[in-house]
């Protein structure tokens, strides 16, 4: 019968605080920059001019039809090649960035897409800047629309995050990792490591939940 022993695990704390430290550091950045990625994308493929909704749309199927592990790969061993050495968090980052941008680029699409014709033309007939119609009449309406598709998407990065440990970012996946190779506990390793992902998911998306509506409706 085996004999499970988490302390051997729960021992090595601070590891793991810091490896959960390190993945919500990089789904909080990549989560502010991806979106923005996204609605600047959004708009290019809506409204854009063509010379520039073209590559656009290139970027974003390039990104949704190749793993994320290979953009991770290209990013941290190709680039390089090129002359642009970046270190493993960072690589991480730009990776997590660049892969959530495109799938909010198509999210925030979908609800631009689903505006009103009449609602923009009423705002046309207040004299309100493109600009202004954009931003304050389009797109929060969209992004209340696509906000739990959004929220979904952002989770998916997160625990997408645990290949990054390949690279050798010290994120929660690479602690869970490095604690079994130094007890060889990895049954107990890993079952913590899922139980920390569970909890930072369910709290994420409560935090996300919580958050969308006051930003996005000010209250």
């Amino acid at each position: 019968m085996i004999a499970l022993d988490f302390s051997a695990v729960l021992a090595e704390w601070p590891l793991l605080a810091k490896g959960a430290g390190m993945t919500v550091l990089l789904t909080a950045v990549s989560s502010v920059v991806g979106l923005a990625i996204g609605i600047g994308g959004a708009w290019a493929r809506w409204q854009g001019p063509r010379w520039l909704a073209l590559p656009v749309g290139a970027y974003v199927e390039l990104i949704r039809n190749t793993p994320f592990i290979v953009q991770l790969f290209f990013l941290f061993f190709g680039l390089p090649s090129l002359g642009a050495k970046l270190s493993p968090e960072a690589a991480s980052m730009l990776a997590m960035m660049i892969n959530l941008g495109a799938y909010a680029t198509e999210l925030v699409r979908a609800g631009l897409v689903g505006t009103p014709k009449g609602q923009i033309e009423a705002a046309q007939s207040l004299a309100l800047s493109p600009r202004q119609i954009f931003l304050k009449v389009v797109l929060p309406p969209a992004l209340k629309r696509v906000w739990p598709a959004l929220v979904s998407q952002i989770i998916i990065v997160m625990l997408g995050s645990a290949v990054c440990g390949q690279i050798s970012t010290q994120e929660l996946s690479y602690a869970s990792n490095l604690i079994q190779s130094r007890n060889f506990r990895a049954f107990e390793s890993f079952i913590i490591g899922t139980l920390m992902y569970l909890a930072l998911a369910m709290a994420l998306r409560r935090l996300l939940h919580w958050l969308g509506p006051r930003v996005l409706e000010g209250r």
